[in-house]
């Protein structure tokens, strides 16, 4: 698809995206927006009036392309390793592997707004929900089965956020493997 046939709020977000999740949201300011969106401050406004509008429809588009990766990812690494914890933890390492990984988006964005913009706590709680049911699709769908899919969750977080503070993620994946070899419930293949 050439730049002529995406719409102008197709440009915004997706510039909106890249610039959120590589320098923050507060660091990102309107006008670069609309100048790396190549559009006008009139179609901007049209689009999203104001900043905040934005946010929320970087975290929903954020959502969807990750939440549709992460299924992806875990479901084709599951293929090759067999257990949830050889998929996941390929998964993570693939991400945290990547030159853009910057952390979770979600996590960044409730350390820099929660208070400020208390509506995207909505959107992150259900990205996290998300999350946790993509994890327990892949587990017995029992009271144990979906308690083991919100610890692995947290441990997932946990580790975004230990690869982001140490620069890559070789210490985090390996961590994490090391706990998830502890239940047998994930090594099932």
């Amino acid at each position: 698809m050439t730049s002529e046939n995406v719409s102008a709020r197709e440009r915004i977000l997706a510039t909106a995206h890249d610039l959120f999740y590589r320098e923050g949201i507060r660091a990102t300011g309107i006008d670069r927006i609309i100048k790396e969106a190549g559009v006008t401050k009139v179609t901007f406004y049209r689009h999203f009036p104001a900043k905040n509008d934005l946010i929320l429809a970087f975290l929903q588009y954020r959502h969807e392309r990750w939440i549709s990766w992460f299924r992806q990812s875990l479901a084709a690494q599951r293929q090759q390793g067999g257990s949830l914890a050889a998929g996941l933890s390929a998964t993570l390492e693939l991400w945290f592997a990547d030159e853009h990984y910057r952390g979770c988006a979600f996590i960044n964005t409730t350390v820099e707004l929660a208070q400020a913009l208390p509506e995207s706590l909505a959107l992150i709680r259900a990205h996290k929900e998300e999350m946790t049911q993509a994890l327990a699709a892949h587990l017995p769908d029992t009271p144990q089965g979906r308690q083991l899919a919100q610890r692995v969750a947290l441990l997932v977080d946990g580790a975004i956020v230990m690869a982001q503070r140490e620069g890559n993620g070789n210490a985090a994946v390996a961590l994490l493997r090391e706990w998830l070899a502890l239940e047998p419930l994930l090594q099932a293949g």
